[in-house]
């Protein structure tokens, strides 16, 4: 843990696809990997794993996460809701990504919503979350620490980390659930207006 603020920079949380960074043109799908190998390959957990395969692309489309593909290429507005299934991935089940972004499908696809300017609000909020993410998880870590102070143990470090990785997780876990509640609402409201 000494190195604690070194730790957050190699999670790479910058690591995201810019609207500059999608073409304007339809992409194919070893095109649209690529893509997203070369924006998220750095925050992989180690070299084996892959950011989207072909198997997740097909099964994203088959669950109905985004709207259909034509011609076998994806468009801007495509690549846009996949960098978001992307990022949802890590803490929501896919039933919950689909019931999340169904409205936004249905927009996208029906008429004049511009997604890429949602999509420009949620980097702002990404670039902010960044700042209070490192705050949080380096200020917990001060927390931890003088926890471990009262406990008067021999191997402190290996305290300090394993009550700082259950701490973590703890307030993952907070979130996890305030989003699934979320969740929740949205179908609430989508059975309402059925």
């Amino acid at each position: 843990m000494n190195n604690l603020a070194g730790l957050l920079a190699e999670l790479n949380l910058e690591n995201n696809i810019t609207l500059e960074e999608i073409p304007e043109i339809d992409l194919y799908m070893d095109q649209v990997i690529q893509l997203f190998e070369k924006s998220f390959g750095s925050s992989t957990r180690n070299e084996d794993e892959k950011v989207l395969t072909k198997t997740m692309i097909n099964n994203y489309a088959k669950g109905k996460l985004f709207f259909p593909v034509k011609n076998k290429k994806y468009s801007k507005e495509h690549l846009i809701l996949i960098s978001l299934i992307y990022q949802l991935k890590g803490g929501l089940s896919i039933q919950d990504i689909k019931q999340t972004l169904e409205g936004i499908n249905q927009r996208t696809e029906s008429g004049p919503f511009e997604l890429n300017k949602f999509y420009q609000s949620y980097l702002r909020l990404h670039e902010k979350n960044i700042e209070i993410f490192n705050e949080d998880v380096l200020k917990t870590a001060q927390d931890v620490k003088q926890e471990v102070k009262t406990l008067e143990a021999e191997g402190p470090e290996e305290l300090e980390t394993v009550l700082l990785i259950a701490s973590l997780i703890n307030i993952s876990n907070f979130y996890r659930k305030t989003a699934e509640k979320l969740v929740d609402q949205l179908a609430v409201k989508k059975e309402k207006k059925d």
